[in-house]
């Protein structure tokens, strides 16, 4: 059997331990999940109401185009729908730009050191040439990477706010690092987590500026759909056009393009979610800062703490019913932000371990 060499040496993603297995493995009644950064809150309420609508529907394919979805996101940001991709959560679409770009084993993909897990991934998966540029202070070295462009650069990933160390570039530093990358290099623009920064949304404005710019944003966090997995990309129409051709069929389905048109809609929640989440931050830093440890200061839901042994630390969490993540960065947890007592069962908990 012949397989790809990059695939044969490729280690799968490894999400956060579900609630239940952790359950099942220690026979635990109570688990708190903070490993994945997902939305602590309960579901709005507007969110249930439109998938109980739209649960008559199911036994039907879910529109292929995502028609409302797109309109929705359009009004909601200003933009226009023909550069709206909808992808089976932002990672989709980062496979999918990936995959639109890079053609062979001379094309390189450039990525910080500390950055998403998905950028090596995909980059390995297609056979591409990963080029790492160093962190800086935990986060991008915007310099960096434009010293590290060749003629053979053809994607450069930039988080903002970054996953898994929460850092923040500021819009004038990214401004100015697409203001000179070459018009044949694309630049993509991961906006997970941008809802959290309560801020001007500067970045939709580039678009009209910069056409070697995609930017993908996902439902998974603030609005809190993680389990039903939508996100989408905004660019031009014509890069739009191009990774609609490669997308899978119906890649998102009936009940998750409700949920996300019905949570767009729904202010209340995502001002609470911005809210709690600032809070939690606080809590953490505080409770952190009590403990005499270490941290990333962040613009995210999480934060990375510096421990003298991180896997004996996220073992002895596990033991306790705590779910936190481990991450590529020595002695390093990554803490979700959960509610607030959670916050305050885990620091409780963090402080008897150490």
């Amino acid at each position: 059997m012949s397989i790809c060499p990059a695939i044969k040496s490729l280690q799968p993603y490894q999400g956060g331990k579900p609630i239940s297995e952790l359950q099942r493995e220690l026979g635990l009644d109570k688990v708190v999940k903070l490993a994945s950064n997902e939305n602590p809150l309960p579901t709005s309420q507007k969110v249930r109401v439109a998938i109980e609508q739209a649960a008559s529907e199911i036994g039907r394919y879910p529109d292929g185009n995502g028609f409302e979805l797109k309109q929705a996101i359009s009004r909601h940001l200003s933009v226009s729908a023909d550069g709206i991709t909808l992808g089976n959560g932002s990672n989709d679409l980062l496979e999918l730009v990936a995959r639109a770009y890079v053609c062979d084993a001379c094309d390189e993909v450039i990525f910080s050191q500390y950055a998403f897990v998905v950028y090596p991934l995909v980059t390995q998966a297609l056979g591409a040439k990963a080029v790492v540029t160093p962190a800086k202070d935990f986060g991008h070295d915007l310099e960096a990477m434009l010293s590290a462009i060749t003629n053979n650069s053809k994607l450069i990933f930039i988080a903002n706010p970054n996953n898994p160390t929460g850092t923040l570039l500021s819009d004038d530093a990214v401004y100015a690092f697409l203001s000179k990358v070459p018009n044949t290099v694309t630049v993509v623009l991961d906006q997970a987590y941008i809802e959290y920064l309560d801020a001007d949304d500067n970045a939709i404005g580039w678009l009209q500026e910069f056409d070697n710019l995609i930017i993908t944003r996902t439902f998974s966090k603030a609005y809190g759909l993680a389990g039903l997995r939508v996100g989408y990309s905004i660019c031009s129409a014509k890069i739009a056009d191009y990774l609609n051709r490669i997308r899978q069929p119906f890649n998102v389905n009936h009940i998750a393009q409700s949920a996300a048109i019905a949570v767009l809609a729904d202010k209340e929640f995502i001002a609470q979610s911005v809210s709690k989440n600032k809070q939690g931050l606080m809590q953490l830093a505080k409770g952190f800062d009590a403990l005499g440890l270490s941290y990333i200061p962040s613009s995210a839901n999480f934060i990375a703490i510096k421990v003298s042994d991180a896997m004996a630390i996220y073992q002895q969490l596990l033991a306790q019913g705590f779910i936190v993540r481990p991450v590529e960065m020595p002695n390093y947890v990554r803490i979700s932000v959960g509610t607030k007592n959670e916050n305050t069962a885990f620091l409780d908990t963090l402080k008897s371990l150490i």
